[in-house]
């Protein structure tokens, strides 16, 4: 006996399709490969959008966000956030011709990466967006606490074991403060093989309507 309900399977067969999209894709071309009917495809497609399980962005193209494991509220706030940064995030690629990624910072001072724009370069810097990524010796990282409050940024600190990743890496708590002071009054951050060796980063906040830092974007080359 077949116990499976057709549109349940057809929702599981759109979210692992997109999961294996590394690009934004129309709806003809999702209704194309999984060989859905436009309608279904169309109103399974805004389900995932509504609930904050994928983006539809300003040229109509889908994409899914990734790591959804948080509640409903804070995966629509991730959504719109996506939804706005992945045109301009596009832009800065082909631009730069680097990989892009957007980052929030977690509640502990943590980095989480959101999404990415792969460089189209043969010879690129890539991410795994669920890789562990510091804060304090990345670009991302010192621009998502320069702009946190200080009482949770000296909380950070305070219990954060602060290594040195390469022989770069500032670790001196006092020079990691006025770091912090300059990435605020110059507006962006610079990692120069702090991190990872060879690898260079640069980042600078993204605010909301009431300017306040709710992210990051960063060219990795």
């Amino acid at each position: 006996m077949n116990h499976e309900v057709k549109s349940a399977v057809r929702v599981l067969e759109l979210i692992e399709y997109l999961a294996g999209c590394s690009e934004p894709v129309m709806l003809k071309d999702i209704t194309q490969d999984l060989g859905f009917p436009k309608s279904s495809t169309h109103a399974l497609v805004q389900t995932l959008v509504s609930l904050g399980y994928a983006i539809q962005d300003a040229t109509e193209r889908y994409v899914l966000v990734h790591g959804s494991r948080h509640g409903s509220a804070v995966r629509a706030q991730e959504a719109r956030l996506l939804s706005a940064a992945r045109p301009v995030m596009e832009e800065l690629r082909e631009r730069s011709g680097e990989t892009v990624v957007i980052s929030v910072r977690t509640g502990r001072g943590e980095v989480r990466r959101l999404a990415k724009c792969v460089s189209r370069q043969v010879v690129h810097y890539d991410v795994d967006l669920d890789a562990p990524n510091e804060s304090y010796c990345t670009a991302t990282g010192r621009v998502l606490l320069a702009y946190w409050d200080p009482a949770s940024v000296e909380a950070y600190l305070a219990r954060k074991l602060i290594v040195a990743y390469t022989p770069t890496t500032v670790t001196d708590l006092d020079a990691l403060r006025r770091i912090l002071a300059d990435v605020r009054r110059q507006g962006f951050a610079l990692n120069d093989q702090e991190y990872v060796q060879d690898s260079v980063g640069i980042a600078a906040p993204v605010r909301d309507r009431d300017g306040n830092v709710v992210a990051a974007l960063t060219i990795w080359c």
